[in-house]
């Protein structure tokens, strides 16, 4: 079990990396007028949906299903 410390050092490193890729769609949105590959959204919301199982504890996602 990861202690609280490296929890959020794993976090925020996971944070970082969503928020480069992000704003790389997002320049390529506003900038080039191009949509981004379906296949590159799903892998970004698969990542936030992995973040979201470290941030929220079992218990959490049980009583939201």
């Amino acid at each position: 079990m990861a202690t609280a410390k490296e929890k959020k050092i794993e976090v925020k490193a996971h944070l970082k990396q969503l928020r480069s890729e992000l704003r790389e769609i997002h320049l390529a949105v506003t900038e080039e007028l191009t949509l981004p590959d379906p296949k590159e959204i799903r892998r970004i919301m698969t990542s936030m949906e992995d973040l979201l199982k470290v941030i929220e504890p079992k218990s959490a996602r049980k009583s939201k299903k």
